[in-house]
């Protein structure tokens, strides 16, 4: 290391330093399933890095050894935890019932959804940002969960991020033939899980903006008619922190005629998770106005919505999303 990387001014460092932050916290978010634990992960190896700077022998690039560290910090969160997961990864669809409703379950239980801004870059290329808003799909970080900490770290670095195989090996302190191992492994467990590192959807276009209108006015309408219309025949419909979720047309239909019914008159505002369209959803309150509600993400394919989400800790969410949890008229 030379004299004038060992006396970086601070200012100087932490700009450096701050630069990676949002690729940082979508690789650690891929490997986490969680917006907190991630950003917490790269709060910590921002913290780690800075401390031991001086020791940056600087044979590898700053980012590549940002990547080192913030790698060990997820393999440490993540020894001894169970996956995170959504609903439909738990059990069969349930039936439209209050009664089926059950207990919230634990935060720790499930994939959470992230805002794009915190996890994609800003100047990325058109076809690179495709891929990255791909890689944080709800799905994929889902069936990342399913695979080893190491494996996933392997498969993130290596199809996501487009690593070669001896930078990974170098990094993970193994050898290129391990890596390639860990990679063909982890490839045949989201083919079984009927994803692939490599699937990248476009940009939203004129098509899906104006599906994206047609559901919102059908949603705060009410019209149900209209809404299922727009939703996949087998469309998924899951409401986190509950286990219960739902497939298709008729039962939708009948949640929202029956335990959902309080959504009616409600109002939508939009926002991006994952990198997919989104909506802070706002039900009337008992003293007048609107108060949050549901975090909904939706999964489009093909021009329908395959399925949507309705994260209902708003606490929790809506400050992380810039939303306010009182909507006024």
């Amino acid at each position: 290391m030379s004299d004038v990387t060992a006396t970086l001014p601070a200012d100087v460092l932490e700009q450096q330093l701050e630069q990676h932050r949002v690729e940082l916290t979508g690789y650690c978010y891929r490997m986490l399933g969680s917006g907190f634990e991630a950003e917490d992960a790269v709060q910590d190896t921002l913290v780690r890095a800075w401390r031991s700077y001086d020791r940056f022998e600087g044979r590898s690039s700053l980012r590549s050894w940002l990547y080192r560290i913030a790698t060990n910090v997820c393999l440490d969160m993540l020894d001894g935890r169970k996956r995170r997961a959504r609903p439909m990864d738990l059990g069969p669809a349930g039936t439209p019932t209050a009664a089926s409703l059950g207990a919230p379950l634990a935060e720790t239980t499930w994939v959470q959804p992230i805002p794009d801004g915190k996890v994609l870059s800003t100047n990325a290329d058109p076809a690179d940002l495709a891929v990255e808003r791909e890689s944080i799909r709800l799905a994929f970080i889902a069936a990342l969960q399913h695979l080893p900490p190491r494996q996933r770290a392997v498969l993130i670095l290596r199809a996501v991020l487009r690593w070669k195989a001896e930078e990974v090996a170098e990094l993970l302190d193994t050898t290129v033939a391990s890596v390639n191992s860990a990679l063909q492994r982890a490839r045949a467990t989201l083919a079984a899980n009927d994803l692939t590192a490599d699937d990248a959807g476009g940009a939203m276009d004129d098509e899906q903006h104006a599906l994206l209108d047609r559901y919102v006015d059908a949603f705060e309408r009410y019209d149900l008619d209209s809404l299922v219309s727009l939703i996949h025949e087998d469309a998924t419909w899951s409401m986190p922190p509950f286990a219960l979720w739902l497939r298709g047309h008729d039962d939708i239909r009948t949640w929202m005629l029956g335990p959902g019914a309080a959504c009616r008159d409600s109002r939508l505002v939009a926002t991006s998770a994952n990198g997919a369209p989104a909506f802070g959803q706002y039900k009337p309150a008992p003293d007048g106005g609107r108060h949050a509600w549901a975090l909904q993400v939706l999964d489009i394919e093909d021009g329908e919505i395959v399925g949507i989400v309705f994260y209902l800790d708003v606490e929790v969410y809506f400050p992380m999303f810039g939303l306010p949890l009182d909507l006024e008229e």
